[in-house]
């Protein structure tokens, strides 16, 4: 064997070097998990919070008390941009939303179809700017049920729900209970003095898009305010 030939893995000299470095990083390992317990104590992650802004009514509440928060929701001073829910008297056609909604900017346009003890889903449709998009938003609606029906079992009640509300709104029906605006607290409560407008709800100054649920007060609501009944028969068109 020459001099420069390696130890054999036998040697005793070796293996203690072996073991030192072993406990080296191990050491090193238990360590930096003990650093990163302390920062995590010291530095907790940052909580994001759940948004629990909601426009509309709640389950249980009466009309008359859902109308009084509304209008209180408008109160103040302040007079910048407010994200609000508008809730019409009776259905609109996309077609009427535009004159129905002057002089504010709306966000969404909602649609549900009135079918007699027929649940029918509610539709948002993001509408981007101008009365076009507005008087087409039906037609999006109606588009957004039939990609509904893609992932529903066929010959089901749920899928015979989606293709009559589909058929219908493609139809250009009254079937718009609603619209999501953002406008100022002085706006929102001239349009809430309007003909035909049932309830104006404001959000806090502070809302952001995206993070507040919907439930507009439908035209055909009565007291307590409740899930409508999905017992009757779904037409066939």
């Amino acid at each position: 064997m020459s001099d420069q030939d390696p130890a054999p893995a036998s040697d005793p000299a070796r293996g203690g070097r072996r073991w030192s470095r072993g406990l080296g990083y191990g050491a090193a390992v238990v360590l930096c998990a003990a650093l990163a317990v302390v920062l995590g104590v010291a530095n907790p992650p940052r909580d994001e919070g759940v948004s629990t802004d909601r426009l509309g009514p709640e389950p249980g509440d009466t009309v008359a008390g859902y109308l009084d928060r509304a209008r209180d929701s408008l109160a103040g001073p302040d007079d910048g941009d407010r994200w609000a829910l508008v809730s019409f008297g009776d259905y609109r056609t996309a077609g009427e939303l535009p004159a129905a909604t002057t002089g504010v900017r709306v966000g969404q346009a909602l649609y549900q179809v009135p079918v007699p003890r027929v649940a029918t889903p509610l539709v948002a449709v993001q509408v981007p700017g101008g009365d076009t998009a507005l008087r087409r938003s039906g037609t999006d609606a109606a588009w957004q049920l039939t990609d509904r029906l893609r992932y529903t079992v066929p010959d089901t009640r749920p899928a015979q729900i989606l293709e009559v509300a589909a058929n219908r709104l493609r139809a250009g029906c009254a079937c718009a209970p609603g619209v999501v605006v953002r406008a100022p607290l002085g706006r929102l409560r001239e349009l809430a003095d309007r003909p035909g407008i049932r309830a104006v709800q404001a959000l806090p100054a502070d809302a952001v898009a995206g993070r507040f649920a919907v439930a507009p007060l439908l035209p055909d609501t009565g007291d307590p305010i409740v899930p409508p009944a999905d017992d009757g028969p779904v037409p066939a068109g």
